[in-house]
């Protein structure tokens, strides 16, 4: 499936600096060819330095902007970011459920590249119990793998052993991304009902790594949306950050943005 026509949805908090949650996807979203919806769930001043100031939006506007894309532009693929608060995880959750939104995403964002909290304590219990259940595949970092199955995640066996885990919580997939650990080659594993497949690139060593969660969840979804398969999706959208990341723009003197320009995979999976 192809064109313009497809819509992806977003449902994250905004970015001032241009560079993760809502501008991220919606930047993603367009080079991948499709339509890309919002739903604000947080007002961020944020720069590539870091978070000055979170505000979060009222649930019942959380609620009001899920039922407008519903009723009119309803998605083919959804992705969450940035939820904020145990209240708007519900209020998501709910809404997620109740229109049925197909293809769902859930990067589970708990910490930015800069290391500030973008969510409440009590806010990523609500994660695992609410949203893990709901998603296509669930796509955390190894400090949000960590908290999510309540264990230590460094190694790839761990990673692997946190993906079964987050499956058996009700996930139908689980992508953990090993970006955070050491060494020159970078191991993502997608464990999935079926099986377990990992994805290998060298480390680009790099300061511009500012959206790179977001940047992937929405790619993956952009690639459900198109019909393509979760592992084509993943291989995609691997393969898309890959290069992103690699010929950033340099901007900001902190963790800066990725290069959302660079074109699309030329193939579902390619890379």
């Amino acid at each position: 499936m192809e064109g313009h026509n497809v819509i992806a949805l977003t449902i994250a908090g905004s970015d001032s600096g241009g560079g993760a949650g809502i501008q991220a996807d919606l930047k993603t979203f367009h080079q991948f060819g499709v339509f890309g919806t919002s739903v604000i769930t947080a007002i961020t001043a944020q720069n590539t330095r870091g978070v000055t100031a979170v505000h979060p939006a009222p649930p019942d506007i959380v609620d009001a902007q899920m039922e407008a894309l519903a009723q009119d532009l309803p998605p083919r693929a959804t992705k969450t970011g940035m939820l904020a608060t145990a209240n708007l995880v519900r209020t998501v959750a709910r809404g997620i459920a109740r229109h049925r939104f197909p293809n769902y995403v859930l990067d589970p964002v708990m910490v930015a590249t800069s290391g500030d909290r973008l969510l409440t304590n009590d806010a990523e219990a609500t994660v695992a119990e609410l949203l893990v259940p709901l998603a296509a595949v669930v796509t955390p970092n190894l400090d949000e793998a960590a908290i999510l199955v309540a264990g230590e995640v460094r190694s790839v066996e761990q990673m692997e052993l946190a993906g079964t885990a987050l499956v058996a919580m009700g996930a139908r997939a689980a992508l953990v991304k090993g970006g955070h650990a050491e060494g020159a080659t970078v191991v993502d594993v997608l464990v999935t009902r079926e099986g377990t497949r990992r994805f290998t690139h060298p480390r680009i060593v790099t300061t511009s790594t500012h959206g790179t969660g977001c940047t992937l969840s929405a790619a993956i979804a952009a690639g459900l949306a198109l019909g393509r398969s979760l592992e084509d999706a993943v291989a995609g959208a691997l393969d898309f950050v890959h290069r992103a990341i690699s010929s950033a723009p340099g901007l900001g003197s902190g963790h800066g943005p990725l290069n959302h320009f660079v074109p699309p995979p030329t193939s579902p999976g390619s890379g």
